[in-house]
């Protein structure tokens, strides 16, 4: 086990703590007036992530924080973390509870390994451009209250030209009705771990959600990495989409037309980049947790959308 000393930690920790209060200051602000932002707000609302969550910082597993003395400033933030859940205190070092841990989440543990796994093992695709949203709107529904940039006709005579090849079950799950017979692919969840891909925008925008899952034992820069990740990829995700976003200062990604799509792809190539070494990092720390000595998990027994790992008791 790796053991911090007490400066050390205390100082990753209230570094982490003024990044993630960065990251998540605008949210809140606009939570307190009751406003919503149709790019922004969406990491917080459909994984869904709380910012209580985001500021707490994690060592990670296999990681030992030392007991700081009573007038030290990081006194009362240890004595907060004696009671988070699967955490314990031994010889005067704080550390999470492997057997515990692993016992309590050991199906999402093995879940996170096979799918990082799969997922780095298989060449990534960057020919399906983005059209999932516009099949979740195909025939006329506006999600998010937000108008169609080439009107319901225009999106969806873009649709009926296009080659829909989207392999993420949880966007091919929102298409309309009408979208579904579009797709080259019909991914059900039983099929994650076969379909999922390293060019798939949402696949990779979701190595925050499986952060999210793993809770303490996911180290904070990872989970900041994570966010960031997501975020940008949000922006492009939705830069691409149907909707006129004009007001929010989006510059539409055109991928009704060949230099839209070969913009997408670029942009899409540079994000599959980002997310690997993350990724890696997941495969990495969930191979330390023992994830092989955990009974594979069938990719249904995981909810994709559950709410995040219970960080205190």
């Amino acid at each position: 086990m790796l053991i911090l000393s007490v400066d050390t930690w205390w100082e990753l920790c209230r570094r982490h703590v003024a990044a993630a209060k960065a990251r998540s200051h605008a949210h809140e602000e606009r939570r307190s007036r009751q406003e919503k932002h149709a790019v922004e707000d969406f990491l917080w609302e459909y994984y869904p992530l709380r910012p209580g969550i985001l500021h707490r910082w994690h060592p990670g597993s296999n990681v030992g924080l030392v007991r700081p003395p009573e007038d030290h400033p990081a006194f009362a933030e240890y004595e907060e973390r004696l009671s988070w859940r699967w955490h314990r205190e031994t010889d005067g070092v704080l550390s999470l509870d492997l057997g515990e841990y692993r016992q309590a989440r050991g199906r999402g543990i093995r879940f996170v390994h096979d799918l990082a796994r799969a997922i780095l093992g298989r060449t990534p695709l960057f020919s399906c451009f983005g059209w999932h949203e516009w099949c979740m709107v195909y025939g006329g529904d506006q999600r998010h209250g937000i108008p169609l940039r080439l009107g319901v006709e225009g999106t969806k005579e873009a649709v009926d030209a296009a080659t829909v090849k989207c392999t993420h079950y949880d966007a091919f799950r929102f298409f309309t009705d009408e979208a579904v017979s579009h797709n080259t692919l019909e991914p059900t969840r039983e099929q994650v771990l076969e379909l999922e891909q390293g060019g798939c925008l949402h696949a990779n925008m979701d190595v925050l959600k499986w952060c999210l899952q793993l809770g303490p034992g996911i180290p904070g820069d990872l989970l900041l990495d994570a966010y960031d990740l997501a975020r940008d990829i949000r922006w492009m995700d939705m830069a691409a989409a149907a909707y006129d976003l004009f007001d929010l200062g989006v510059e539409p990604i055109r991928i009704e037309t060949p230099e839209g799509r070969s913009h997408y792809a670029a942009l899409q190539k540079n994000y599959a980049a980002r997310a690997k070494p993350l990724r890696e990092r997941l495969l990495a720390i969930t191979a330390e947790i023992g994830a092989l000595d955990i009974p594979p998990a069938q990719p249904w027994a995981v909810k994709p959308h559950s709410t995040p790992v219970p960080q205190a008791s």
